[in-house]
């Protein structure tokens, strides 16, 4: 698995992200479709510190944006391809985006998902993730949860 920084805006992290939000709805139905829900579901472009692909030998399989929330750095649209599921893309997806916190000094990282997102939570927890109470602008999303990690 090849993980590279790519531009927020690169069609393979694009299409990965477009994948990731469709996976959701399909999981979430409309409470997480951001037409109905009323909760926000973009990403500021403005925030992104970092956007990576994973690269399963030239082929895009997985996606993760670093970004800044606040005072927090957060990581968001954090996905692995179905078929690529279980190759490390996660692993490797998890240790870079702690490496680029580190490298921006970050004290933790914060992460958002949801309570169907099993394999994910599992994900989190093996890193070294911890619960922690919903936070801004999550707060009333149904189904959230929200984790941190103390670098």
């Amino acid at each position: 698995m090849r993980i590279e920084r790519v531009p927020f805006d690169h069609p393979d992290a694009m299409v990965l992200r477009d994948a990731m939000v469709a996976e959701v709805v399909s999981v979430y139905g409309a409470q997480r479709d951001r037409g109905t829900s009323g909760m926000p579901t973009g990403i500021d472009a403005a925030t992104v510190l970092v956007t990576l692909v994973g690269y399963d030998g030239d082929r895009p399989v997985a996606h993760a944006v670093l970004r800044r929330q606040g005072d927090e750095v957060e990581i968001k649209r954090m996905y692995v391809s179905p078929d690529a599921r279980g190759l490390g893309a996660a692993d490797a997806l998890m240790a870079a985006l702690e490496a680029e916190a580190r490298t921006r000094e970050a004290v933790r990282i914060v992460l958002h998902t949801g309570d169907r997102q099993v394999a994910a939570v599992r994900t989190y927890e093996r890193h070294g993730f911890t619960p922690i109470p919903v936070y801004e602008p999550y707060v009333g999303m149904p189904a959230s949860l929200c984790f941190e990690k103390i670098l």
